[in-house]
């Protein structure tokens, strides 16, 4: 069976339930998050910038661009988050070695540290509230009765049609 991501226009009561607490688990954490960066002195999108800088994806470079999608915000907004992580010690700018026109962003030493600290204290707190989330998603995905489980969604590299 392929992949159906038709919706159903059905939607129960433990849906409603379902949706709810995902967004009230997710508003929690980020509540957390917000948090726990401002006791770091640092605004919560200061440790989103820094978060999204540690976890690229391999390959993927750290320009201003990529972060600016990362974060879901304008370019010239990523442009300030980082003015204000670099005056701070925290982020330095680079230039790429192969394309020298390329400005690249990296942690610093002290930046790795601070964002640690705050890394540690979000896996644990995602590790506790981490399972009513999962328990959330898993209702509102699951399969009706008696249906067959479908196969995953194909990675986006598996759906593209070879150029010709």
């Amino acid at each position: 069976m392929l992949w159906d991501a038709t919706p159903t226009r059905d939607i129960s009561a433990a849906d409603y339930r379902a949706l709810a607490e995902i967004r009230y688990q997710i508003r929690r954490f980020l509540r957390f998050s917000e948090n726990a960066a401002r006791s770091a002195h640092l605004e919560p999108q200061q440790y989103q910038l820094l978060l999204m800088l540690r976890g690229l994806p391999d390959g993927v470079p750290a320009t201003i661009g990529v972060l600016a999608e990362r974060l879901q915000v304008r370019h010239h907004s990523a442009v300030g988050l980082v003015d204000r992580l670099e005056e701070r010690g925290l982020v330095r700018r680079t230039r790429d070695r192969r394309d020298r026109r390329q400005v690249l962003v990296e942690l610093t030493p002290r930046g790795e540290e601070v964002l640690h600290e705050l890394s540690l204290s979000q896996r644990t707190e995602l590790q506790q509230l981490g399972h009513q989330l999962l328990h959330s998603l898993a209702t509102l995905i699951r399969e009706p009765a008696g249906s067959e489980s479908p196969a995953p969604p194909p990675a986006a590299a598996e759906t593209r049609t070879p150029k010709k």
